[in-house]
C-alpha cells in the first residue's frame, strides 16, 4: 500500500495541489505557475481577497521525504521565496500539520484576510511563526505568533504607528487570538475567536496619545467607533 501511494505521488502533476487549495480555501488560496509533481515542484502561492480579484504571491518550492510515504504519510520540506530554511508539512488521510515555519508577508495581507481593513492602505511587514498547527476535519490544534513590524498606513504621516503581536492558540474547539502592542504611539489591544461553521469575531481597542489625535483620529474613524477619550472601539466580523 505504501509503495503504491509512493508511486502515485511520484507521477501526479503539481497542478493537483492548486485544485486542492482552491477547494479547501473557497478560491482564496491558489498555486499559480505550478511545475513538477507532487513529489517535487515549485510555483507561486497566491493569497486573494474575498472577491478573488486581487492578492499577493510568494514563490514556493517543495520536495517529499520518500521514506515517510511508506509509513502512510507524506512529509514535505517546503521553502518560501527561496528561503534557506525549510519547514515540514505532514499530510495524512486525517490531517495536515505545519511545524516550525517562518513566513514573511507584506502588511497588505491583513487587508486581504479582513476586508474591513482595506481602506487603511496598510504598510509594514508581517512575520508569522508557526510553532505547530494541525488541521483535521474542520478543527485546528496548535499555536502561532504573528508580528506586524513598522506598522503604518499610506493615509497618515505618523510612521511607524508601532509594532504589534497577535498570539494564536487553538485546542480544536476554537481558534483564539490575543492582540498586544510591542511599542509605538498607537496602542492596540484586544482578542477574538473563531469556531468552525461560524464567522470570526474580534473586539479591540485603539488608544491615541494627545499629540497624535489630530493626525490619527480621521484614520481610525474609517474602521472604528470613537469613544471621545482618545480611544476607539474596533469590531471585526
Amino acid at each position: 500500500m505504501g509503495a503504491y501511494a509512493l508511486g502515485l505521488v511520484a507521477t501526479a502533476p503539481a497542478t493537483l495541489l492548486d485544485a486542492g487549495l482552491q477547494q479547501a480555501s473557497d478560491g482564496r488560496l491558489r498555486l499559480a505557475e505550478a511545475r513538477g509533481t507532487l513529489w517535487s515542484g515549485s510555483g507561486k502561492i497566491e493569497i486573494r481577497d474575498a472577491n478573488r480579484r486581487s492578492g499577493i504571491a510568494s514563490n514556493v518550492a517543495w520536495h517529499i521525504l520518500p521514506l515517510h510515504a511508506l509509513r502512510g504519510r507524506l512529509l514535505y520540506q517546503v521553502a518560501l521565496d527561496h528561503a534557506v530554511k525549510h519547514f515540514p508539512v505532514t499530510i495524512t488521510l486525517q490531517r495536515v500539520e505545519f511545524a516550525d515555519a517562518d513566513i514573511n508577508l507584506p502588511a497588505v495581507a491583513l487587508a486581504l484576510a479582513v476586508s474591513k481593513l482595506a481602506p487603511l492602505e496598510l504598510t509594514g511587514e508581517l512575520m508569522l511563526h508557526v510553532n505547530r498547527l494541525a488541521f483535521a476535519r474542520g478543527t485546528v490544534h496548535g499555536s502561532a505568533t504573528l508580528q506586524w513590524r513598522a506598522a503604518g498606513s499610506a493615509l497618515t504621516r505618523v510612521s511607524p504607528l508601532g509594532d504589534y503581536e497577535v498570539r494564536l492558540e487553538s485546542d480544536g474547539s476554537s481558534l483564539r487570538a490575543f492582540l498586544r502592542t510591542l511599542q509605538g504611539p498607537l496602542q492596540l489591544d484586544g482578542g477574538g475567536s473563531w469556531k468552525s461553521g461560524s464567522s470570526p469575531e474580534f473586539l479591540g481597542t485603539a488608544r491615541v496619545p494627545p499629540q497624535h489625535q489630530q493626525q490619527l483620529s480621521p484614520l481610525l474613524r474609517l474602521i472604528a467607533v470613537e469613544r471621545g477619550d482618545g480611544s476607539f472601539a474596533l469590531q471585526l466580523k
